[in-house]
C-alpha cells in the first residue's frame, strides 16, 4: 500500500501541469495514509502553509483542531487523519485573495487516493470549493444551509464551514453552528478514533 501512495507522489510531481512547481523545487500539499480514518478536503494551500509545507499550522487549523476535538499529534498522524485539498500547491494570489484551486485538478488526483484509504470512515468537507464538487446537485442554496442541514450527507460527508477567523461575521449571524453542528461533528470524531 506505502509503494502506491509513493507512485501516487511521483506522477504528481512529474505531471506536465505540475512541472512548474516541481522544477522550483515547490512539493505537492497533502497528507494521506493507508489507514486513515477520516479524510478532511479543503480548499488549496495558501503561501504560509506551501512555505512550511504543513496545512493548518495556522489560526484556521488551530480552530479546526478545536472543533474536531483533537491534539496537533492525532491530527497530523496520517493514519488517522487524510487532508486532500482540491489542489496540492498554492494556486496564486489574486486581487481580493488567493486564486481558486485549478478546475481539474481533484478530479485527476482525489481518486486514485482516496481509493487507497480503505479505512476510510468519514469524509470532512470546508468551504464552498469541496462542497459544490463533492455534494453536486445536492449542495443546497448556499454554504450556510448546506452546513445547517449537515444530517442530510452523513453517513458520508460533514460539511463544514471554513475556520479562518476572517469568518468571525458568519459565526456571529449563525451561533447555531457551534452550539450545534461542533458537538455532533465532536461526537462522531470521537466514535470513529475509539473504534477498531
Amino acid at each position: 500500500m506505502a509503494t502506491n501512495f509513493k507512485n501516487i507522489y511521483k506522477q504528481i510531481i512529474n505531471d506536465k501541469d505540475n512541472l512548474k512547481f516541481t522544477e522550483k523545487e515547490i512539493f505537492p500539499l497533502y497528507q494521506a495514509g493507508p489507514k486513515a480514518k477520516i479524510l478532511i478536503i479543503g480548499q488549496a494551500p495558501g503561501i504560509k502553509a506551501q512555505t512550511k509545507m504543513k496545512l493548518f499550522a495556522d489560526e484556521s487549523g488551530k480552530r479546526l483542531r478545536e472543533w474536531l476535538n483533537v491534539t496537533d499529534e492525532v491530527f497530523y498522524n496520517e493514519n488517522i487523519f487524510a487532508i486532500l485539498p482540491m489542489d496540492f500547491y498554492f494556486p496564486g494570489a489574486g486581487k481580493t485573495g488567493d486564486l481558486p484551486p485549478r478546475k481539474q485538478f481533484a478530479s485527476q488526483w482525489h481518486p486514485a487516493l482516496i481509493e487507497s484509504m480503505k479505512e476510510l470512515k468519514l469524509i470532512i468537507l470546508i468551504g464552498n470549493y469541496p462542497l459544490k464538487y463533492y455534494l453536486k446537485d445536492h449542495y443546497q442554496t448556499n454554504l450556510t444551509i448546506t452546513v445547517r442541514n449537515y444530517q442530510d450527507y452523513l453517513p458520508k460527508y460533514f460539511p463544514l464551514v471554513h475556520p479562518s477567523p476572517r469568518n468571525f461575521r458568519w459565526h456571529k449571524k449563525n451561533n447555531w453552528f457551534i452550539k450545534e453542528v461542533i458537538p455532533a461533528l465532536q461526537s462522531l470524531v470521537k466514535s470513529i478514533l475509539e473504534s477498531k
